[in-house]
Order: structure tokens, then sequence, then C-alpha cells
């Protein structure tokens, strides 16, 4: 079997969450924690799919909507609805993020080998967002690279943001 770089970066443990009728994961590595899903402050001149910000023990963490930002619909709030806090590397910094999640469904091990490329075609976003596709028994989990779903302009965007709400 052929060196994969993508999977390289993946523990093997994957949060998995859902965004409209697709199962996501991301590394668990990158998860800080899951929190109930309340009040966002709002903040102008922000991306539309920047929900606001809240404060996670005294820090301001911008939160995003990932169906907006992967053009998938708007995520609404119900009982399940919840907000993964993420730590992005970029460019050598590390920046907190909280992304919304329809809701989170279960930590899971993927072996490395199971665990294959993006595809080229066929998905409903950006395959450079993608670290890998993990088959399981009821279809596919979408793993995301969390360092590469926001560019380095959208996490300063973010920080500008955040640096006006405090």
């Amino acid at each position: 079997m052929e060196n994969n770089t993508i999977t390289e970066g993946i523990s093997g443990q994957v949060l998995t969450f859902k965004l409209a009728d697709e199962v996501y994961g991301v590394d668990i590595m990158s998860v800080r924690e899951v929190l109930d899903f309340s009040s966002v402050t709002k903040v102008p001149h922000t991306p539309e799919y920047m929900v606001g910000v809240i404060n996670l023990r005294g820090n301001v963490v911008p939160v995003v909507d990932l169906k907006k930002k992967f053009k998938i619909g708007k995520t609404e709030k119900t009982v399940n609805t919840c907000i993964i806090i993420v730590e992005v590397e970029i460019d050598g910094e590390s920046t907190v993020l909280g992304a919304l999640a329809d809701s989170v469904q279960e930590v899971v091990e993927f072996e490395k080998d199971c665990i294959e490329d993006a595809p080229k075609i066929g998905t409903q976003l950006n395959t450079a967002f993608i670290a890998g596709m993990a088959k399981r028994d009821s279809g596919f989990v979408i793993i995301l690279n969390v360092n590469a779903v926001f560019s380095n302009t959208e996490v300063s965007v973010f920080a500008a943001a955040t640096e006006n709400a405090e």
C-alpha cells in the first residue's frame, strides 16, 4: 500500500457529527470540547457563515455555521444543535473556533487503511477541505481537515471580529 499523506494527520479517532443528512468527522486531536448551542453574539461586517462569538471561560470564540460555509443550507437551532470547539492551526498560529453542527454522534476509531482519499468529484464541498472518507456500515464519514476549511484571510477576519467583540 502506498503512503497516504492526506491521512497521516488523522489520529484514527474521529468525532462524528451531522450536517444536514451527511455524517462528517474531525480528528479528535483538533477537538477541545462540545457545547450545547446557547446564545451567540452577532458581530457586524463578518462573513455570512460566521454566526457570531461566544464567551468561553472569559475568551471570545468565533462561531461559524459549517452548513453555510459549505453552501448546504443553514443550521437551525434544535435540541441537538451544538457547537464543536476546535483548534485550527494556520501558518503556525493556533486559533480556537466554534463550529455549529446539527448533532454530535460519537467518537469512532478508524484504522488508517479504512480511510480513503477524497473523491475528485461527487461531493457538495470543495475536496481540499476533506482529509479523507471513512467507510462505515451505513455509508461514509466525510473527515474534514479543519486546518484547510478556513483560509488565512478568513481566520484574520475572525480574529478582527473577536477583538472588536472584546
